[in-house]
């Protein structure tokens, strides 16, 4: 009871910020030391409620709704301003620029990972590790390098959000979550895609299959890990051994886990990763 009480308290201080209250920011656990968690796209904070309680502990938990997703103020979603990722990185800044974080352990999944990488180029002094799950800084192929779609794969993507958005959810996400056996994990990312504002998605879908951060990548300074699943229709293996490779300070592992959502689908084994990667020597 006391620590539901004293989230509620620090909800309560941080909702009079504009971009703590724009982005429905939680904050709470009892130890001193930040871990930022960002999901990814048609998703909300929820997605790592079987991740997080392993940290609070010894963290400090920050967790958000990106602009136009879950409890975020919509009204405040601009076309202009995130039509790149830039938009959300700026979010991101500002998020940690009003709560004075320091030291920050960055754990994001999907295309947030790449809002990760870009927030840690532009300010490297503010993050101390970056966990990316499922990163793919682009998704389609080009020359030599594999993305796992191609042109005309995005393309169609495209035209079945923009002509039916639902009927693309409930067929998309069960593929994206990619564990049969628990068609209760499909059912509930066809609910979270389907309960995001259709505009918003198609455009968010856009900014995100069409970006391109493999440049990026070499900014990186901080210790990375990257994580991928064994079986990823949406960042296959050769994506990940490709962040890995053009991160020079990282760390790559492979999970049995299946599918685009380990957070979800495989908790334990997300969490021992993450610990394991955590608890190395600062300068392994």
């Amino acid at each position: 009871m006391f620590i539901v009480f004293d989230i509620a308290l620090i909800t309560m201080e941080i909702k009079e910020t504009p971009a703590l209250k724009r982005n429905n920011v939680k904050v709470f656990g009892n130890g001193t030391q930040p871990m930022l968690f960002a999901h990814g796209y048609g998703c909300d904070h929820n997605m790592w409620r079987y991740i997080y309680p392993a940290f609070e502990e010894n963290y400090q938990i920050i967790l958000f709704d990106h602009t136009g997703a879950g409890n975020s103020d919509e009204r405040q979603y601009s076309f202009e301003k995130y039509d790149t990722l830039e938009g959300y990185t700026e979010d991101i800044l500002e998020i940690c620029e009003e709560l004075n974080l320091q030291d920050v352990i960055f754990v994001a999944h999907s295309v947030s990972s790449m809002i990760a990488v870009l927030a840690a180029v532009k300010e490297p002094g503010r993050f101390s590790k970056l966990i990316l799950i499922g990163p793919s800084p682009r998704y389609i192929n080009d020359d030599d390098y594999y993305g796992g779609f191609n042109s005309e794969d995005i393309e169609e993507l495209m035209e079945a959000l923009d002509s039916n958005y639902l009927g693309w959810a409930a067929q998309m996400a069960p593929v994206i979550m990619g564990n049969r056996e628990s068609s209760e994990l499909g059912e509930e990312l066809t609910n979270s895609f389907c309960s995001t504002n259709p505009a918003i998605a198609k455009h968010f879908a856009r900014v995100t299959f069409l970006s391109d951060n493999r440049q990026d990548l070499q900014f990186v300074k901080v210790p990375t890990l990257v994580m991928q699943s064994s079986e990823d229709v949406i960042a296959p293996k050769e994506v990940g051994e490709y962040v890995h490779k053009n991160i020079t300070n990282s760390q790559f592992k492979i999970l049995n886990a299946t599918g685009h959502c380990p957070n979800l689908s495989a908790p334990e084994e997300t969490i021992a990763v993450i610990l394991e990667f955590l608890n190395q020597p600062t300068n392994a």
